[in-house]
């Protein structure tokens, strides 16, 4: 399957091609990390199509950019994380889902359960969009199953300030949704 085939459509096709003419490692990046670009856009998300939205921006700019094969997972990793903080600070598509979830009629069964459960990921992705950008990043990286290391490496941190730069997000996290 190649990187076209992945999201479909001629304009895939067509950009398909003139990306691999550019980087010829495209497509075994996209291979080896494309799993990982998703999960770090959903866990800030909350949804896998948004965070599918969000890795074809990253591995698109990545396809134009220089970085080295080598250094691509940590510096796609932030990329996604970027990319899906911009999405919600934006509010574009929260709103477009918001209206049309109020358009459509479903039973949930029990909705004072499913409001209450969307309330809460609603305060926690806003308040992870309030913070400071590089906490915010640490923050998702790591929960997003990323090592000290890899978080170390993909933020040019020391592998020992991530921990402390990670409980900083965290408290910075819990005085914003008490706020």
């Amino acid at each position: 399957m190649d990187l076209a085939l992945a999201h479909g459509g001629k304009d895939s096709v067509a950009l398909s091609r003139r990306t691999r003419a550019a980087r010829p490692d495209l497509e075994q990046v996209f291979r080896a990390a494309y799993p990982r670009v998703v999960a770090v856009a959903a866990r800030v998300l909350g949804s896998r199509d948004e965070a599918e939205d969000v890795a074809q921006e990253v591995f698109l700019t990545f396809g134009r950019s220089d970085v080295p094969a080598g250094e691509a997972l940590p510096w796609l990793s932030v990329a996604a994380a970027h990319t899906a903080l911009n999405h919600i600070r934006t509010g574009k598509r929260r709103a477009g889902r918001e209206q049309a979830a109020r358009s459509h009629d479903t039973v949930v069964p029990d909705v004072a359960d499913a409001v209450v459960a969307a309330e809460e990921r609603r305060r926690v992705r806003a308040a992870l969009a309030r913070l400071p950008r590089k906490q915010a990043i640490a923050l998702v990286l790591r929960h997003s199953g990323l090592s000290y290391t890899e978080v170390a490496a993909a933020l040019d941190l020391s592998p020992g300030s991530v921990g402390t730069t990670v409980r900083r997000a965290e408290s910075a996290l819990r005085k914003e949704l008490n706020a």
